[in-house]
């Protein structure tokens, strides 16, 4: 399984702060899968493998990886 970790505002409209995927999913699968509210958020975010920049939306991703979910943050 694959781990998927939320966070901020990723987090919120998840209502969660984790979930799992089946080995092989890739990220647009996790998009299509979420929620209207999540989806939105997916769409803008950017997402770490294993604490590795994973852009290739399309890719299946590696069994047993855990996928850091990482909205746009506003800061000051």
């Amino acid at each position: 399984m694959i781990t998927v970790r939320y966070f901020a505002g990723a987090r919120a409209a998840a209502g969660a702060t984790e979930a799992e995927l089946p080995d092989g999913s890739s990220v647009t699968e996790l998009t299509s899968a979420s929620v209207p509210a999540l989806a939105k958020v997916l769409s803008a975010s950017s997402f770490l493998v294993d604490g590795t920049a994973w852009r290739d939306r399309d890719q299946p991703l590696p069994a047993g990886c855990t996928l850091d979910v990482l909205p746009p943050f506003a800061g000051g």
